[in-house]
């Protein structure tokens, strides 16, 4: 079986109309489970009190804002390669569950940071690069409904995604890049000296995980929702044209 198979809009809604109710589900129970545990079952920071259960809303959404793009960008590249239509269209569904998810993120970061910084906003890198990368989702997906042409908007948002991701890579990784931003480095590492403390850990990728299958549940459905309408558009023009 090749993944290639799934590029047929028949397959794609066969396959995701069994998957789906298992994805939901996940997201449901995970994000319940996480969020609960992680705002009701741990302790305040010694240092940040009550404000470090945040992190259960603001990194898990930030690292979707980010993972959304990349998404939206690999889907974009295989619409550009090999023209296959469901590709195009999952990357226009996946753009207003980013945008989201980037909204959470600066919402949840505002919230986080006026009492450990003193500010709401500060031009901090990573900032300044989420706010960026926020702009990009909705030029995405402005320049979606001001093309005419289905095809012709694919490719276009095809290009922007690729000029975009350049954002998303710097709203990871400002902090590497300029040490002397505001904003802390990452609460998940692979070194595990930079990682937060394992009470508020385990709860944090449990939400993580319930933020990623909300995701995919999300973007599964627009792109069944974009297939419909797709199905649509050439039903009512065959019609017109006959």
């Amino acid at each position: 079986m090749s993944i290639w198979e799934y590029a047929n809009p028949k397959k794609f809604m066969a396959t995701t109309d069994a998957v789906l109710p298992w994805v939901t589900g996940l997201a449901a129970l995970a994000l319940v489970t996480g969020l609960v545990w992680g705002f009701f079952f741990t302790p305040d920071d010694f240092r940040q009190g009550s404000t470090v259960k945040i992190i259960y809303l603001h990194v898990p959404a930030a690292l979707m804002a980010i993972n959304a793009w990349a998404m939206m960008l690999v889907a974009s590249l295989i619409w550009l390669i090999r023209r296959h239509h469901v590709s195009a269209l999952a990357a226009k569904a996946a753009a207003p569950v980013g945008v989201t998810m980037t909204l959470i993120a600066l919402f949840t970061g505002a919230i986080w940071g006026q009492p450990m910084w003193g500010t709401w906003w500060a031009w901090d890198p990573r900032l300044t690069s989420f706010l960026i990368l926020f702009l990009f989702y909705l030029g995405y997906i402005a320049l979606w409904e001001a093309v005419d042409s289905p095809d012709t908007a694919a490719d276009l948002t095809s290009v922007l995604c690729i000029v975009g991701s350049v954002f998303a890579f710097l709203s990871r990784y400002a902090v590497n890049f300029w040490n002397q931003g505001l904003h802390q480095g990452a609460s998940l590492s692979m070194d595990a000296e930079e990682n937060v403390a394992d009470v508020f850990y385990l709860p944090l990728l449990v939400c993580i995980a319930g933020f990623v299958a909300l995701f995919v549940a999300l973007v599964l459905i627009r792109t069944r929702t974009e297939i419909r309408l797709r199905r649509l558009h050439a039903i009512e023009l065959r019609e017109r044209l006959g």
